[in-house]
């Protein structure tokens, strides 16, 4: 394996250290004194910190040690040797290795500097010299694939730029290939037996040429809101070739075929991704999301069941819509089906998780099938069990729902969606068998929220098993037609920190194997498709006559009522104070208790707001789930220590839809505040909740909401790691508010605005309908060996890697 090619900036960085300079050597000697095998981007700022303080000279502050160390992602650190991991720019990386006595510094492989991880995390050198390398590199799945970071998550542009050129090459020199992929494609789409498009007496590209022509002739002479059924225009386009599906009316279908007309003369990427955007091609679609209690009521805040729940139902009722609307546009009579496919739970307790089927509240005609895990004796398990637990389930559930989709479909569905690591795996293993396209949502990789969770994957192997999930992550993502994200950070990061499946590119789970090139963040399959919120629920507090009126005196109780039910602590003494409110899952990431000492520690925020917990149980024996219960533990010695039960009302309740969405707003009735205090959160479905309720909102700056909310315009960033100024921060916000009623009504306002311009449910809608035909077009037209091969890998992998770890997981 050669060196990575060394940039500029390394060069210079070489030739600097070389110079000797003393604050270089007391630089580096600081990163081997602390004595710590691994240091972060943000201890080696410290450091550089420190050191630039006590030089007198400021010399280092611009130097290209100071550069260097400014773009290191993490050190690595064993006297006399430091190895770095640069990150010069988003998603490009360099790897070096510094001898801090004799100040030499060279680039060396990706590989060499895992290893060098292994050996610090080990304490010895692996002893096997054969260890596994997963390298996905040799696989290039795309020609065009982009250079430039602000190309990523806009894979589609580029695949069009692609598929254009393929088409262009397809149809040769003459534009007259009569075997091109494109005719074929036309002939055989049907739906359930009935031919869409052409029928099979077009044999060529010249005869479909013709038939274009003379359509264009006969349909010019129609009135131009005449529909296919009448039999005066079906019947002469029959004679011709055609079948339906060209669209509802003539002039809908004088569009389409005129955009086919100008593609075959000259390809071009807007007109084929306009042409793809009116072709009948989904019916009928399949999401898969196993783990958690996956139901309409009474399931948000159980363990492993919170946004991903909402987002799926709200994407279903608009993904149906969009649906309903392009087959009607296209002239078709065919119902849309949407079948979510999620676990069975017997032991449901008090949930719908034990009914095979359910119908969705607000659709036409989706539905939930539920289907049983099963152990290794076929018995159908019959509780919840943690989404960390499941991975000995997956195989025979894929096999057992790909039966039940298919009995209920009548066939195969024409897109599968999967939802986390679990069920992407699961969809990866159906769309393998059926051949179907696949589209991946992660919503959070584990791999980000728990740090070094893949070197001491060992140590957390019994409660975690993260060796099976980064496993299955990877085989999932690379298995995916098209990958689609909330934010652009999800990919990539941002200029200062690595985005969830940047984090992917190269790992290592030491005496397991290293990832050398595991996902390539540049890859074309890569969207951002940002979800929204549902408008029926989330509506502005403002909109008076849409309120929620009749649930005021409960909700009323919520806030304010007898603090003796075993599903709340805490009675607001101040009933006059703004209300700061927050609303998440009780677990460690989400950081709810976090937010508890912030405010406990604050004696300004205590005096301007009481604070509002709506998350997980208020009593321990009520959890099921050890995280949750260390954190119910915790919530309760901070109520203690800072004397909290008349400034801070936390309820252990699970609210409806309806309630949450009134709750909002009655928050805003008081000029109260939203606040995401999570270590992380991939996007932030609460942060859009609140912003199109009208809320002023408070959110991490690690992940989604960095890119929902403009600071200090629409939204405050908050940094969890810094809990005293965050704390002040809203302080400030309120103090600012007092006496100043068209501050709080701005950042209201600016709220609301961002929110309904950037995040609704339709406009995610119709760019997944669209996604997946270009994608699944991609997937018929184009030469499918190097889809192939990478396949046989990840099989491989599957099959000798997976399978084993799966093996040692308890079921």
């Amino acid at each position: 394996m050669s060196n990575p090619a060394i940039s500029s900036q390394i060069k210079e960085f070489q030739e600097y250290l070389a110079s000797r300079h003393p604050e270089s050597y007391s630089l580096l000697h600081r990163c081997i004194g602390l004595d710590k095998p691994f240091l972060l981007r943000s201890e080696l700022r410290d450091i550089l910190q420190i050191s630039q303080e006590e030089s007198d000279n400021g010399i280092l502050v611009q130097s290209p040690l100071a550069r260097i160390i400014t773009s290191t992602e993490e050190a690595a650190v064993q006297a006399p040797w430091l190895y770095l991991a640069v990150r010069p720019s988003v998603a490009r990386w360099e790897y070096l290795r510094i001898h801090v006595d004799t100040m030499s510094v060279e680039v060396i492989p990706v590989a060499e500097y895992l290893m060098f991880k292994e050996r610090l995390v080990q304490g010895h050198d692996d002893p096997d010299q054969y260890r596994l390398e997963i390298d996905l590199g040799p696989f290039p799945r795309h020609s065009s694939r982009p250079g430039e970071a602000q190309s990523i998550g806009r894979g589609v542009e580029i695949l069009n730029r692609q598929l254009s050129d393929d088409l262009l090459a397809d149809l040769g020199e003459d534009l007259g290939n009569e075997d091109a992929h494109l005719l074929e494609f036309l002939r055989i789409h049907q739906y359930r037996g009935q031919p869409l498009l052409l029928n099979g007496e077009i044999k060529s590209i010249t005869a479909l040429r013709n038939i274009l022509k003379n359509a264009e002739t006969f349909l010019a002479k129609q009135r131009q809101d005449d529909t296919w059924d009448a039999f005066k225009v079906s019947g002469p386009l029959r004679t011709l070739g055609f079948e339906p599906g060209w669209g509802r009316t003539v002039q809908q279908m004088r569009q389409t075929m005129g955009l086919l007309t100008d593609l075959l003369a000259r390809p071009d990427p807007m007109i084929l991704a306009r042409f793809l955007d009116r072709v009948p091609m989904v019916f009928s679609v399949a999401i898969v999301s196993p783990h958690g209690y996956f139901g309409q009521a009474n399931v948000l805040g159980r363990p492993d069941t919170g946004g991903q729940v909402v987002y799926i139902l709200d994407q279903v009722r608009a993904l149906e819509l969009e649906m309903r609307r392009s087959i009607h546009e296209q002239g078709l009579s065919i119902e849309p089906r949407i079948i979510v496919v999620t676990r069975l739970i017997p032991q449901s307790e008090g949930t719908t998780c034990a009914q095979r089927m359910e119908a969705i509240a607000g659709t036409h005609n989706a539905h939930i099938l539920r289907v049983p895990f099963r152990n290794r004796a076929g018995e159908v398990l019959p509780h919840w069990i943690s989404r960390f637990d499941v991975w000995p389930y997956l195989e025979s559930y894929a096999l057992e729902a790909e039966k039940e989709l298919l009995a209920e479909l009548g066939g195969r569905p024409d897109l599968i969606i999967g939802n986390y690591s679990d069920g992407n795996l699961v969809a990866s293993l159906i769309s393998r068998s059926l051949d179907i396209t696949q589209c991946n949502i992660a919503h959070a990789l584990e791999k980000t929220k728990y740090l070094f969770s893949d070197l001491y994957w060992e140590k957390d192997d019994a409660h975690h098993h993260f060796a099976c999930q980064f496993t299955a992550d990877l085989i999932a993502m690379n298995s995916a037609d098209f990958i689609i994200t909330s934010t652009y950070q999800e990919i990539a990061g941002t200029d200062d920190s690595i985005g969830q499946y940047e984090s992917h590119m190269a790992f290592t789970l030491p005496g397991l194997y290293r990832v050398v090139n595991g996902i390539d963040v540049f890859d074309p399959k890569f969207n951002v498709v940002s979800p929204g919120t549902d408008a029926n629920i989330y509506f502005p507090y403002s909109k008076r006559n849409r309120r929620l009126t009749d649930l005021h005196g409960a909700i009323d109780e919520l806030i304010h009522g007898n603090a003796s039910r075993p599903d709340v602590r805490g009675k607001l003494l101040d009933r006059t104070k703004p209300l700061l409110f927050s609303m998440a899952r009780l677990d460690r990431i989400k950081n709810i208790t976090g937010l508890v000492q912030w405010y406990g520690n604050c004696p300004k925020l205590r005096e301007k707001a009481n604070l509002l917990i709506v998350a997980g149980h208020v009593a321990l024996e009520e959890s099921g789930d050890d995280e949750e219960s260390e954190q119910i533990r915790k919530m309760h010695e901070l109520f203690d220590h800072f004397g909290l039960d008349t400034q801070v009302r936390w309820l252990g309740v699970h609210l409806e839809k309806t309630v949450t969405g009134e709750l909002y707003r009655v928050v805003a009735d008081s000029r109260g505040a939203f606040v995401q205090p999570a270590l992380f959160e991939a996007f932030g479905l609460t942060v859009i909740e609140a912003m199109a309720s009208g809320l002023p909102t408070f959110a991490t700056r690690y992940g989604g909401p960095l890119e929902i909310i403009e600071d200090g315009v629409s939204g405050f960033h908050i940094d969890p790691n810094h809990g005293i100024q965050t704390a002040e921060r809203m302080a400030g916000f309120f103090t600012n508010c007092y006496g100043n009623d068209t501050y709080w009504d701005k950042m209201s306002e600016n709220a609301l605005k961002r929110a309904q311009a950037h995040y609704t449910w339709a406009n995610h809608a119709e760019r997944l309908m669209m996604l997946s035909k270009a994608y699944g077009f991609r997937k018929y037209v184009a030469a499918n060996l190097e889809r192939a091969e990478t396949q046989r890998y990840l099989e491989m992998f599957y099959t000798l890697q997976f399978r084993r770890l799966v093996e040692s997981v308890p079921s």
